[in-house]
């Protein structure tokens, strides 16, 4: 009986162990930033963007114009359990150049430095609102004139 209680205890640890490691935080990484040994290398006024691509490789994102602003972001997400995954890092690396291509200005920001934008879903209200495909149709007969036809200025 002691022998079976002995299996019985270590059954009840492996599974309390295996329950613990199913609870444990998972850590996934996305997207890529340039340390500062390789931002080091990048000089004001100096370096272009050929440079900056060969020195730390292509950006994560552009700028609206896509040559005034290069973007490398990186983000550490905490997953645990049943929980919504949450940001726990954000480093983001903006380079700027200026109309020749010269590297302006170099920042590195990171998740405190960021802020909450809200997503503005605003939807057109069309004029058409009651009417009919029939009346909209019918409505147009009034609004063309003679000269429209025959071609007469």
């Amino acid at each position: 009986m002691s022998e079976l209680f002995v299996y019985f205890r270590r059954g009840v640890a492996g599974l309390l162990l295996l329950a613990l490691a199913g609870c444990s935080a998972v850590y996934r990484n996305h997207g890529y930033v340039p340390d500062d040994s390789e931002l080091e290398n990048i000089v004001v006024g100096v370096s272009t963007r050929e440079s900056v691509a060969e020195e730390i490789g292509s950006p994560t994102t552009y700028g609206v114009k896509r040559d005034d602003r290069w973007y490398y972001v990186q983000s550490r997400w905490r997953h645990f359990a049943m929980n919504e995954p949450r940001e726990i890092d954000r480093q983001l690396v903006a380079i700027s150049f200026d109309s020749q291509g010269v590297v302006q200005n170099v920042e590195r920001f990171t998740l405190e430095d960021g802020r909450v934008v809200p997503i503005s879903r605003r939807v057109t209200d069309s004029n058409i609102k009651g009417i009919s495909f029939i009346r909209q149709l019918l409505g147009n007969i009034g609004n063309i004139r003679a000269g429209d036809i025959l071609g007469d200025q």
